[in-house]
């Protein structure tokens, strides 16, 4: 599995010289699958980049969003595949009893905020709400709500080589809450990041930050660091980074992350801070039942 990092930006781009070694792009999330599926994790202004990364003649992908707040939509009527009559897309995202995933949408894709509408896409576009299970070529995918404001999914992609990413870039598992002392099934998305070869996880504000966000759906890096941790993910790259935080606040985080994470016993280079323009080849662990990974993962939970 390739995982390429389109936008790794929270809330609103920010575009500038002080934030060119991170991106500026809000989030998008490109997949690459053993068999060659395509999907994209959410739809914020670095999937635009990614449509015109594509091959002309690529014509099915999956979008999968966790959630509508606009950082997560704001790239769809810039993404070149759906103007394209050939392209078939499959936009997968959260159920909600106010309206269909359809409708939502379109309250974006449509006068005055756009200069089309839904119905005028000329790509076969299809509108989907996320099942708990379902899959997509060689993968598997889980979905499940996760603590963030209004319907928010994570994501977990097990494909078929038995590698594992889970994608939760808007979360506040700590709420109210002492990760620590929590028990696994209390904790929101352990069972979406349980063993992951990949995590990419909220790390938004550092902990002196978090006080005056609390309840606004991000993580401080404390609690980012003990979800992992918890969960026993293999490798997590922090991402959803604030606006307001340069290119050198984010080096300095980074660091931070890291000692913290080495301070108590975890492996070195395994937290990372996510980096528009990356690309990371995400290989299953040694000991990975092949090829039902799925099988084995839920057996031990």
């Amino acid at each position: 599995m390739r995982v390429d990092l389109w936008g790794a930006r929270g809330s609103v781009p920010s575009p500038g010289p002080e934030t060119i070694r991170y991106g500026g792009n809000t989030s998008c999330v490109g997949v690459t699958l053993a068999d060659g599926s395509l999907l994209a994790l959410d739809a914020g202004t670095g999937i635009r980049n990614l449509g015109l990364a594509l091959p002309a003649e690529t014509d099915r992908l999956h979008i999968l969003l966790t959630h509508l707040h606009l950082d997560h939509i704001q790239g769809l009527v810039f993404f070149e595949p759906l103007f394209r009559s050939q392209a078939e897309v499959v936009i997968w995202g959260p159920a909600s009893p106010e309206a269909s995933l359809r409708d939502r949408i379109a309250r974006y894709i449509s006068a005055p905020l756009s200069p089309v509408e839904v119905r005028e896409l000329p790509c076969d576009v299809s509108f989907r709400a996320s099942p708990e299970r379902w899959e997509i070529g060689s993968a598997t995918i889980a979905a499940a709500s996760v603590a963030h404001r209004g319907p928010t999914l994570g994501y977990r992609i097990e494909d078929a080589d038995g590698s594992t990413l889970a994608y939760i870039p808007d979360h506040e598992p700590a709420l109210g809450a002492d990760l620590d002392a929590l028990e696994p099934e209390w904790i929101s998305g352990f069972a979406l990041a349980a063993d992951a070869d990949l995590l990419i996880h909220d790390g938004q504000y550092a902990d002196d930050e978090y006080p005056d966000h609390l309840g606004w759906g991000h993580s401080a890096l404390s609690h980012s660091l003990a979800f992992a941790r918890r969960t026993g993910a293999r490798r997590t790259l922090l991402f959803h980074h604030d606006p307001l935080h340069s290119d050198d606040w984010l080096d300095a985080h980074g660091a931070r992350a890291a000692a913290a994470w080495e301070g108590r016993g975890g492996a070195a280079g395994a937290v990372e801070l996510a980096r528009e323009g990356a690309s990371v080849e995400v290989a299953a662990r040694p000991d990975a039942a092949l090829p039902d990974a799925a099988a084995a993962t839920a057996a031990r939970r």
